[in-house]
């Protein structure tokens, strides 16, 4: 790995990397920062994954993240949200698709079955990575994310509950294979055939008998994807016929940025900690 940069943050240190990937088959890079706890020992892995158009940036920079995560001593790690490079397919212009857009599947599709393989990413490469190089503890991992991020958390969650302990989203698209936003990246990364398109629905996850302990969303009543491409109520639907204690708490005012995300990020990060302490 190349170490791209490195800084001191509330006792912790908080790192950006880069380094060779051969699921995505190009170079990735990742932040990670690490709380001041780990002098003592290993400390519990919290993924932060982020939504359409973001890099690992958008969340260092705005998402105030590092304070709670000291005082909580959990590790947090942010990872890209899209293979890149002038060799990976993309479609300029388009912020829905391509490069920023990797909604954290395995593409089946030619040609960009060969570089967008987040899921594989997100779930084997850089966790094997990670526990080589860091001192995290890997039988105590949580994750989370924001819109196409809370998307690719839940998701995720759902096929890894004895991978993940806990599991939270901002905004999330709750089912991505009917919304507007997300309809046609699908179909380019996994071909018309909707039937594989379930893997990477949270509400269909749920649907088909994946379950999570309990699930907390934050969401805006001012965002303007609410209504069209978010729709928090079909997951609290899918919850509540699965028996999924679900914690939907709906933000007055708030809208689709980091100002809503950083206002209660204290919040969620104190929420996985309670269930990544040690039992």
């Amino acid at each position: 790995m190349e170490l791209v940069s490195s800084s001191k943050a509330f006792g912790g240190s908080q790192r950006v990397y880069r380094h060779d990937s051969a699921a995505c088959a190009c170079p990735m890079t990742f932040a990670i920062f690490l709380p001041p706890q780990i002098e003592d020992g290993p400390v519990p892995l919290l993924w932060y994954l982020s939504g359409l158009t973001c890099t690992h940036q958008n969340v260092m920079d705005k998402g105030e993240y590092r304070a709670a995560a000291a005082a909580n001593g959990i590790a947090i790690i942010c990872p890209d949200t899209s293979p890149r490079g002038e060799h990976v397919p993309d479609e300029p212009g388009n912020w829905q698709f391509g490069s920023g857009a990797g909604f954290y599947l395995d593409a089946t599709q030619a040609p960009y079955d060969t570089n967008y393989r987040m899921e594989s990413y997100i779930r084997d490469e850089l966790p094997e990575l990670v526990a080589r190089h860091f001192p995290v503890d890997m039988t105590r991992q949580g994750i989370f994310g924001h819109s196409m991020g809370g998307h690719g958390a839940i998701t995720l969650a759902l096929k890894n509950p004895d991978r993940y302990a806990s599991v939270s989203a901002f905004a999330p698209i709750a089912q991505p294979s009917t919304a507007g936003w997300s309809r046609p990246a699908f179909e380019k990364y996994l071909g018309p055939d909707e039937r594989s398109w379930r893997a990477y629905d949270a509400t269909l996850l749920i649907a088909d008998g994946h379950r999570v302990k309990d699930l907390l969303i934050d969401q805006g009543t001012a965002d303007g994807f609410l209504d069209e491409g978010l729709r928090p109520q079909l997951l609290e639907v899918a919850c509540a016929t699965a028996g999924i204690p679900l914690e939907l708490q709906m933000r007055e005012g708030y809208d689709h940025s980091y100002n809503f995300i950083s206002t209660f990020m204290a919040q969620h990060i104190a929420w996985h900690a309670e269930r990544l302490a040690k039992g």
